[in-house]
């Protein structure tokens, strides 16, 4: 049987919804690691479904670092104010605009392919999949532009 314990444990790691942290559990026979990799496969498949909705809402944060000279911007798509506006979504759109003052992605598509200076087990296109299973919508990073003033 699997334990209240477990699926708290297994929705601080993801954010996702308790019922799905509890069938993930529940079709892992309670072991988190695999559930992980179910709900991580499960994320994947679910954005793949909601590729081809439209966008409608965007936000925009800023990071800039502690020495004044290096910055970035970011703009989230999302399909709905009511996500756009949610504060677990702004805080993925700063810890995004860290990572690209930090890492400096040339293009969208390097971004994504990079480890997350966080947390270097996880490339920033499952961070955007766990996001997008755990709102249940579409959400894209559109753009973004990085300042250096040191170079």
């Amino acid at each position: 049987m699997i334990s209240t314990d477990q699926i708290k444990e297994l929705r601080a790691k993801t954010g996702i919804s308790i019922a799905q942290c509890k069938q993930a559990l529940t079709e892992t026979a309670g072991d988190i690691d695999k559930a992980l990799a179910a709900l991580k496969k499960q994320g994947a498949a679910i954005a793949e479904k909601k590729a081809d909705r439209r966008l409608g809402a965007t936000i925009v944060r800023a990071y800039i670092h502690a020495t004044d000279n290096l910055g970035s911007l970011v703009e989230i798509q999302t399909e709905t104010d009511f996500v756009a506006k949610n504060e677990a979504l702004k805080d993925f759109a700063a810890e995004m605009a860290m990572h690209i003052a930090a890492a400096d992605p040339s293009d969208i598509d390097e971004l994504l392919d990079q480890d997350f200076i966080k947390d270097p087990s996880k490339k920033i296109s499952d961070l955007l999949k766990e996001n997008i299973q755990k709102f249940g919508e579409r959400i894209e990073i559109k753009r973004f532009v990085r300042f250096d003033g040191s170079a």
